[in-house]
Order: C-alpha cells, then structure tokens, then sequence
C-alpha cells in the first residue's frame, strides 16, 4: 500500500488506463468471435439450410414425377409419357449432387440423403423399371397389374424418407437460429460489459482525479490564498502523488524566501521611515537656515552695506581735502582704507548675487540662445572695445532655462575671456554648440593665456583667485556664478585642459525633446552650416540692449550690481601663474 502511495500520478493514471485498455481489447476480442460464429450461422441458415430445404422438396416433387410417369406409361403405353420419368431421374441426380456439398458441416443430413436414394433407386428396380419393361413386352394391361397396393406403399417409403430429409433439415436450420440467438445476446451482453467497464473506468478516473488532483490543488490553493492574504508565516503542506507534494514544498519554500524579503523590505522602510524623519529635520533645518540666510543677505544689503558706506564715504572725503595736507604715509593708509571699502562693498554684492541665483526665479521658458547672446554682445561692447575683443558665436540652440540667468552666465563667460587676454594679442571671444546625447554642449573660447590643467577645478570656487588684485582686477566670482547657474539649470562646467591655445570652458544644458528626436531620426545626414553671430569690436555687429556690466534683473528687481568681469586669474602663457591669493571680505 505505501508502495502504491508513492506512486506518481502518471504512473496510477497509466496503470488505469493499461487496466480498462485490456479489459477493452479483451471484450473486443471476444466480441469478433462471437460476431465471427454469428456470420457462420446466418451463413448456414440463408446459403446452407435454406437452400436444402428447396431443394429437398424439388427432389419430392421429382420423385413424383418419375412415379406419376410410369403410372402413365401403364395406362397408355405411350412412350412419350416416359419424359417426365428420365426428366426426373436427371433433376434427381442434379439435386442429389447440390444436396451434398451443402451438407459438409451436417453428417446427419449426409446420411438421410443416402436413405432417399437407397429407397428411391430400390423403388425403381422393384417397381418402375418392370413396370416399364412388362408394358413394352406385354401391354399396358400386364403392365398395369404389377402396379399393386405393395407398389405403392414401396414408394410411400421413399416418400416418407424425404418427409424425415425435410424434417432433419428443419431440425438444422432450428438448431443454426438458436446459435444466432445465442451468439447475439452473447455479442450485446458483451457491450453491456464494455459499456460497463467505460462507466466503471470513467467513474474511478473522477473519484481518482478528485482525490489525487482536485482535492490536493484546492488544498494547496486555499493555503497559497491565505498567504497572498498576509499570513506569510503560515506553512504550506501538500497532499496526494509526489508532483503535488513536491509542488507544495517549493511553494512553501518560495513562500519562506518571500517572507524574508518581506522582513529585510520591512526592516528596510523602517530605516528609510527613520532616514525620512531625519530628512525632514534636516529639511526644516534647513529652512531655518535659509530664513537665516535670508535675514543675513537682508542685514547685508541694507544694515551691514550703510555703515560701509559711510566708512567709504567719509574716507573719500578725507582723501579728497587732505590729500597732500599730510604726509605721504598718511596718504597711503586713506588709499588703502578707500580700496579696502570699495572692495568690500563689492564683495557683499557678489555674495548676494552669488545666493540669490535659484531663489528669486521666474521660472523656465524656451530661452533663443542666439538673442542671448545678442544681449551679451550689448552689455560686454564697452570692455571689448576697450580691449579690441572680437566676440563670434554660432547658431545656438533653444534651450529650457532662465533668459536672464542664461545672460549673465555667458556675460561672465565672455567678460572673463576678454579680462585674461595676452596684452600683445587681439582678444577673440568664440561660443559654439554641439548636441551629444540628450544635451547641448556650449563652448566659450578664447586666445587668452589659458589656464593650467592643476587649477582647472579651483577656478570655480569662489572668491578664488590665481593671481594678485594688482595684476587683474575683481573678486574672484565669476566663474563661481557660471558653476551655479550652470548647476540650476541642470547641467555641468569644467575646463577643457586639452586645448593648445587659450581657454575653453564647456558646459552643458538639456535639450529639448525635439531637437533629440530629430538629431535620432537623420543620424547620418550632415549638418547645416551654423549661422555665425558677430560683434566685433567696431560696428561689425548689432548687440541687444545697451552696453554694461551690470546683472540682469531677477523676480521683479534687480540685482545689486557686480562686476561683469570679475573671475579668477589665470596663470600666464609660460605655464606658471602668479601668487595665488584668496580674499575674504
């Protein structure tokens, strides 16, 4: 039983339906059989029996016939009545010999064949063929006294012996219906047992496929279903053929790896829950800071900003009555006192523009950077023509961004290429644009005296600087702005340092979808020509708006004005830079 038990359910249903195949096949086996002798009795009945029975009473009537003849041979004495007798004789024999290849599977109707003849060939020697001879001989009245009541009873005999032929016949033909009738309630209480085996089998196979399927996969259903509801810790059996219990096994054993990741995913957003909370402390740290940083930029450009304009005020106005009243050290401590608060009120301008880059903000539009820098070629004219600065750009894209950001981004850009130019070369200021995946990359380069790849990522740190106040001027700012705004807007800056003449700062800005769309779409196909934008340093071009370098207005106002040209120093054409300073205000 246990053996049974460990069976698969291939193996049971195989053996089930082996089990009704062979009581099938054997059924129908015994079915031909049965339909085989069934053909062989009809066949005796309709092509042996039947036929005998005809026949039998053809050889009555032709035995009729011979003794009616010589009973009119008698009478008459005409010979012409003696062609029934031959007639008769012939059929007879004719009948004999179909009779008795009829007869093969009847021994018994064989031999009462042979009677008939035995009594019907003793008639005509005793009776018919004298009869025949003394009518030739003597007349037909000694002919007719040899016909006597003997005579006649000799052929009742032959007659008789037909009657029992027919009988025996008949008894045959009987005994061949009954086999019919056996065989074929034998041929239908066979299908009553196929038709009974298929019930059986069908039956078993349901009760079977109930207990060994059914039951064992709504079982396990029912415990998969109570996990999907939650109950992750309750186990999962299985029940019935070895597939179903294997099957249950790695149900559950998936159910257990699902319940430690659920642990782990649990433990997970318990630590995320509790790195959110520190967040939004963090977040509501830092808005403090922000509303501090705020209030400072607040006091900065109101509280702190008055009393170093009266520092600056009153040390120009001792500059200016007693200049040249006191000695020359004096003089110098008041220039240094005027330079140190005018530096320092330029610093607090910077810083404020610096924070405020992201704060106030009017939001993102489809920004021309071709009217960009239309714009830039106003406000930097003054310190190009100053400096006999050539100043070209390409076709420039669209991008999504901040017009004035955008503006004083590449105004820095520019004013910082044409403040680190080489004193005994015209300074040329180009801006181009090259679309590489999903961004824009803009170049600024110039001819300037280029900046050494070890300072590449300290220019952007603000109020950095690579040479002295003396040597250029400015805070040390600008490329601080660039970084910053560069970052706002979802891109990233940095010095190309493989450059062999001059400097050329990147950065990229996100495209839009479209320009992305069709740059996919004609991979191949070369570019257009870029139109070339100009502003030289005479009237060669048409700049936006007027010239100078104050920061473009932001929110509504306007920021405080910064020195467009503010940015770190760069180090000289030889490769070595002057002293590197940082000033703090």
């Amino acid at each position: 039983m246990t053996a049974v038990r460990d069976w698969t359910l291939r193996r049971r249903v195989i053996t089930l339906l082996t089990v009704v195949a062979v009581l099938l096949l054997g059924l129908a086996a015994g079915e031909v059989a049965l339909a085989a002798k069934n053909r062989s009795h009809i066949d005796a009945i309709l092509n042996k029996t039947g036929p005998l029975r005809v026949q039998a009473q053809e050889l009555l009537n032709a035995l009729l016939d011979q003794e009616t003849a010589v009973r009119g041979y008698a009478v008459s004495g005409n010979p012409a009545d003696l062609a029934p007798y031959d007639a008769g004789r012939k059929r007879e024999q004719n009948l004999v010999a179909s009779m008795q290849r009829l007869v093969g599977d009847y021994p018994e109707l064989r031999e009462e064949i042979r009677i008939v003849e035995q009594r019907a060939e003793a008639w005509r020697q005793t009776v018919a063929v004298p009869v025949v001879t003394t009518t030739d001989q003597s007349g037909t009245t000694a002919g007719q006294a040899l016909i006597t009541d003997e005579a006649r009873e000799q052929f009742d005999e032959v007659r008789g012996a037909v009657d029992h032929l027919q009988q025996v016949i008949f008894e045959a033909r009987q005994r061949s219906a009954e086999d019919v009738q056996r065989t074929s309630n034998l041929l239908v209480v066979l299908l009553i047992v196929a038709v009974g085996v298929v019930i059986i089998a069908g039956t078993l196979m349901l009760v079977s496929l109930d207990k060994m399927v059914i039951r064992p996969l709504t079982g396990l259903a029912d415990q998969v279903r109570e996990v999907a509801e939650g109950d992750y810790q309750h186990g999962i059996a299985g029940s019935g053929p070895p597939e179903f219990v294997r099957l249950a096994e790695d149900v559950d054993a998936m159910r257990r790896k699902i319940a430690k990741d659920l642990a782990e995913v649990r433990e997970a957003r318990e630590r995320i829950e509790w790195v959110n909370s520190q967040l939004q402390k963090q977040a509501e740290e830092l808005t403090r800071s922000n509303r501090d940083l705020e209030q400072f930029a607040y006091v900065a450009s109101h509280d702190l900003q008055e009393p170093l304009r009266k520092v600056a005020s009153f040390c120009q106005l001792l500059q200016r009555r007693y200049s040249g009243q006191l000695d020359e050290r004096a003089d110098q401590y008041i220039a240094f006192a005027v330079d140190g608060a005018q530096r320092m009120q330029r610093l607090i301008n910077d810083l404020l523009a610096f924070s405020r880059i992201g704060r106030l903000t009017t939001g993102f539009t489809e920004v021309d950077m071709n009217k960009v820098m239309g714009d830039v070629a106003g406000q930097t004219e003054a310190a190009r023509q100053y400096a006999d600065a050539e100043l070209t750009w390409d076709e420039l894209p669209v991008i999504r961004g901040e017009e004035p950001l955008l503006t004083n981004l590449l105004a820095n850009l520019v004013s910082n290429s044409i403040k680190f130019r080489r004193p005994d070369v015209p300074a040329k200021v180009h801006i181009s644009a090259r679309l590489v995946g999903d961004e824009w990359e803009i170049s600024c380069q110039d001819n300037g005296i280029g900046i050494e790849p070890e300072f590449a990522d300290k220019i952007f740190v603000i109020f950095q600087r690579l040479h002295a106040k003396d040597a250029y001027p400015g805070t040390g700012i600008g490329l601080a702005i660039v970084k910053k705004i560069v970052e706002y807007h979802g891109g990233r800056v940095w010095v190309d340092t493989d450059t062999e003449e001059g400097t050329a700062i990147r950065f990229t800005l996100p495209a839009l979808p479209g320009d992305v769309e069709s740059a996919a779409a004609a991979p191949d196909e070369p570019a257009d020509e870029p139109a070339t934008g100009e502003a030289g340093t005479g009237d060669g071009g048409e700049p936006a708006g007027e010239p100078g370098t104050g920061t473009p207005a932001q929110a509504g106002g306007r920021l405080d004005e910064t020195d467009a040209t503010d940015g770190p120093d760069r180090a000289p054409e030889g490769g070595r830079t002057g002293d590197m300073r940082e000033t703090v205000g």
